[in-house]
């Protein structure tokens, strides 16, 4: 059974090439673009991983991660993929409980290489 993967992001664009990416590799790949319904996306495809954007419409990576934390069940592993790369935000998410923290412009290879060691 393929690995489900849960891409947050509201650019069209990194969407497009995340779900690219991952696909190419056999994962299974949902999308929400809308921080205000992440949780239920969350909640519906059951993901293994969820790549996470910080700054998102109508409700905030931050919130969305602490969501997380209540959710039944296990919580799916986090990589956080922001443009907000201070040292602040890094702190921020890693004490929100997130297992990877990366910021863009991305490498495609270090995204991929970094999911399927997420997901091993």
């Amino acid at each position: 059974m393929a690995k489900r993967i849960l891409i947050i992001e509201d650019e069209p664009n990194i969407m497009e090439s995340l779900r690219f990416l991952l696909e190419r590799e056999g994962l299974e790949v949902g999308e929400q673009s809308d921080g205000a319904l992440a949780m239920d996306s969350v909640a519906q495809q059951l993901p293994d991983l969820v790549i996470l954007d910080i700054m998102l419409p109508n409700r905030s990576g931050f919130d969305i991660l602490q969501d997380l934390d209540e959710l039944p069940g296990k919580r799916p592993k986090v990589m956080v993929l922001t443009a907000k790369g201070q040292a602040k935000d890094r702190d921020a998410a890693e004490a929100l409980g997130v297992d990877c923290f990366m910021t863009k412009p991305f490498s495609n290879n270090e995204i991929v290489t970094t999911v399927l060691e997420m997901l091993a």
